[in-house]
C-alpha cells in the first residue's frame, strides 16, 4: 500500500525526544512554491512531486538542511525521525500511524575543505548556489552506477554583474556582450590536472541547448559540461571548472598546477544558456559518477544577494539590473562557503 509522509524531525542522535528542527506541509510538498523551505521530497531522478503520498515499490528523497546561530548549539549527530501514514507490517490491510528513527549523520565526523577562489575580481554572483530546494544544483540527485549521486550539492555558477549590476553591455545575442565572458578560471589549489575536455563551440546567449529540439539530442554525458578541467587537488578530493571557452586550456592531463594559476577562460559551452563557470568539488575523477564534497573559500567579501524574485522574473539572457539587495559596504568574510545569489568580491 501507499506510505504518506507527514512529518520528519531532525533529532540530537543521544537524546531522540530534542528535536533540533522540524519538516511538515508546505515544507514537504507545495506545487505553487518555486524556490526556499519547500518541497524537500523529491521524485528520482529529482523533480517535485505533486503530493507526499509515495506509491509501492516507489522511492523519494527528502532534502534535509537548517542553519543555526553558532555550531556549538548543534549536537555531535543527528537521526531523523519519520511519521507516516503506512503498512505496520507485510500483513497490514489499511494504513496505520507510523514512525521509527532512520538515517544517523555525524555532524562533528570532518571538516570542508578549504581552497582559493575560482575567480577574481568583483560582482561575482553565486547563482544555483547551495542550499535551499529549487535551485538545479541542490536538487541534481540521481543514480549513476547503482549508487545515488548528489554530485552538485554544493556547485556554484559563477556569473559576473558590471559596476551597475547589469550581466551585460550591448548585444545580448553576443557572447563578448557579457561581463564575465572570457574571464581567467584560476586553480582552486596546487594538484594535478586529471582530464579535459577542449572541443566544443560557444553556445548562442539566450537558448538552453537542452531544450532546442536539435540541440538537446546531441547533448551526451561527456559533452553536457561543455569543455571542462578534472584537478586532482589530493586527499581523494577532486576540483571541477566547467562551461569554458574553447582553445582557452592553458592546462593538459598530467599537467602540475599551483593555488591562484591561471588554467583557463570562461565561457558559454555545454547545456548552459550563457557564459558562466561551473565549479564544485567531488570525491572522484568522474564528473557525473562522483559525490558532491563540501568547502570554504579562504577569502573573499561579501556584497549582498541578488533578490530571487528577479532572477526568476528574468528572460534567458538575464537582462535587467540585479544590485537590489546589494550592501553598502562588503563584508570580509574568510573560510566561508558562499550561499545561493550571493554577490561576491575576489581579491584581483
Amino acid at each position: 500500500m501507499p506510505a504518506t509522509i507527514e512529518k520528519l524531525d531532525v533529532v540530537d542522535a543521544t537524546k531522540p525526544t530534542s528535536v533540533v528542527v522540524s519538516y511538515t506541509g508546505p515544507q514537504l510538498v507545495d506545487p505553487s512554491c518555486e524556490y526556499g523551505d519547500c518541497n524537500r521530497l523529491r521524485l528520482l531522478p529529482s523533480s517535485p512531486p505533486v503530493d507526499n503520498v509515495i506509491p509501492p515499490q516507489e522511492t523519494r528523497a527528502f532534502f534535509v538542511d537548517f542553519a543555526v546561530d553558532s555550531p556549538t548549539t548543534l549536537p555531535k549527530a543527528v537521526l531523523h525521525h519519520l511519521y507516516a501514514m503506512g503498512a505496520e507490517n507485510p500483513g497490514t490491510s489499511s494504513p496505520v500511524a507510523i514512525d521509527y528513527l532512520a538515517a544517523p549523520f555525524d555532524i562533528s565526523s570532518g571538516k570542508p575543505r578549504v581552497i582559493g577562489p575560482p575567480v577574481k575580481g568583483d560582482h561575482w554572483v553565486a547563482l544555483n548556489g547551495c542550499c535551499l530546494p529549487g535551485f538545479p544544483h541542490r536538487t541534481s540527485l540521481a543514480p549513476f552506477n547503482g549508487l545515488l549521486i548528489n554530485g552538485q550539492r554544493f556547485a556554484i555558477d559563477w556569473k559576473r554583474l558590471d559596476d551597475s549590476g547589469r550581466f551585460f553591455e550591448g548585444d545580448m545575442n553576443k557572447n563578448e556582450s557579457y561581463i564575465d565572458y572570457g574571464a581567467d578560471i584560476i586553480a582552486v589549489a596546487d594538484g594535478t590536472i586529471s582530464s579535459t575536455l577542449d572541443k566544443l563551440d560557444a553556445n548562442t546567449p539566450g537558448k538552453l541547448p537542452a531544450d532546442d529540439p536539435v540541440l538537446g539530442p546531441q547533448i551526451t554525458v561527456e559533452t553536457v559540461d561543455g569543455n571542462n578541467i578534472v584537478e586532482n587537488i589530493g586527499g581523494g578530493v577532486y576540483a571541477f571548472y566547467a562551461h569554458l571557452q574553447k582553445d582557452s586550456l592553458l592546462v593538459k592531463p598530467g599537467d602540475k598546477v599551483k593555488k591562484g594559476q591561471v588554467i583557463a577562460k570562461l565561457g558559454n559551452t555545454g547545456n548552459a544558456n550563457a557564459s558562466h563557470m561551473h565549479f564544485h568539488l567531488m570525491n572522484g575523477p568522474s564528473v557525473l559518477g562522483s559525490d558532491g564534497v563540501p568547502y570554504v573559500i579562504d577569502k573573499f567579501s561579501y556584497d549582498g544577494s541578488v533578490a530571487p524574485q528577479a532572477l526568476l522574473d528574468a528572460d534567458l539572457f538575464l537582462s535587467g539590473t540585479f544590485f537590489e539587495g546589494r550592501l553598502a559596504v562588503p563584508q570580509p568574510r574568510t573560510d566561508e562557503l558562499p550561499l545561493a545569489i550571493a554577490i561576491v568580491d575576489f581579491p584581483s
